[in-house]
């Protein structure tokens, strides 16, 4: 009993310390200080200089997600792969990794302990509170990622509605005189209420050919934080007709009508789908109920004469 006794003493101690150390443990002048020109810098655009409130929320998110990430760093593949698909997710904070990593962790933490906890209250056996765990751990693991593709794939599928108009609207703006990047700046106003995503995009691609990066740097920015394969396309496209002197008017107008046809094709192949993966709802719900409306009462009505004779 006093081995025992010490034993739980010096590890609720040094687990009091290791938290201590981990959430509240004091910073060197140097930390405090290249930190206060780190919340000072962040408070600016890095584009357009302008300046940018910090949420309160996402303070705080940052302050608990800190001591997860020095649990857990990832490498620098994943990192640089986690940061890509946020940027694709429409979240371009630099914190925005971090808090993704926080909520990652305590999901794969937090629900198996709730599970536990769950199964310890309800006095569940040793064998079926270990199976729930695991499925939680699982579970835990796979919702924040789960969750993060629908997002990607929801604004993917955004921006790819909205650039068949967008590109009108900007073979529009080009042939009226306007230049690139002034047809940028004119499709990003005329779209923000209708496609916010891409207006969005369209700006920031615009701000950073304004503050001196080369228009081909920029193009390639925008193809890569939407991920979408038609917008690639299309910034390939402009690349090669920048080079190559062609008109930009012309191959935009072609590319318009080149898009505008493979959305049409693209509907009509749903179209297709949408009988086949009919059936197996039909064949599930509809059909059997069908059965039983229609069959029910006869088979009923021969029941009750088989146990009558």
């Amino acid at each position: 009993m006093l081995f025992i006794a010490i034993t739980t003493f010096g590890f609720i101690t040094f687990g009091t310390v290791a938290l201590y150390w981990l959430f509240f443990r004091p910073q060197s002048a140097t930390a405090e200080r290249l930190q206060e020109i780190g919340k000072v810098t962040a408070r600016f655009s890095p584009v357009s200089g302008i300046a940018v409130e910090e949420s309160p929320v996402a303070a705080f998110a940052e302050k608990v997600a800190a001591p997860l990430q020095k649990l857990v760093p990832p490498s620098p593949k994943e990192a640089h792969k986690l940061q890509r698909q946020l940027m694709q997710a429409g979240y371009r904070s630099p914190t925005a990794s971090m808090i993704y990593r926080a909520i990652q962790l305590l999901s794969i933490f937090g629900l198996p302990g709730i599970v536990l906890l769950s199964c310890i209250i309800l006095a569940r056996p040793i064998s079926s509170a270990i199976l729930w765990v695991m499925l939680a751990v699982v579970a835990g693991y796979a919702i924040p990622r789960f969750v993060l593709t629908r997002i990607i794939k929801k604004r993917k599928r955004l921006i790819t509605w909205g650039l068949a108009d967008a590109l009108d609207l900007m073979v529009v703006s080009i042939e009226a005189g306007l230049g690139l990047n002034a047809a940028m700046v004119r499709v990003s106003d005329e779209l923000k209420e209708v496609h916010p995503d891409l207006s969005d995009e369209f700006e920031l691609a615009n701000l950073e050919m304004r503050v001196g990066r080369e228009r081909d740097e920029a193009l390639r920015n925008l193809a890569e934080r939407t991920g979408v394969d038609d917008l690639r396309s299309f910034v390939a496209m402009l690349i090669q007709a920048d080079r190559f002197g062609t008109s930009i008017a012309h191959a935009v107008r072609a590319y318009s009508d080149a898009l505008r046809t493979r959305r049409r094709q693209r509907a009509e192949q749903a179209a297709q789908k949408a009988a086949v993966k009919l059936l197996l709802p039909l064949t599930v719900f509809l059909f059997p109920t069908l059965f039983m409306i229609a069959l029910g009462p006869a088979v009923l009505k021969i029941l009750d004469v088989l146990i009558n004779n």
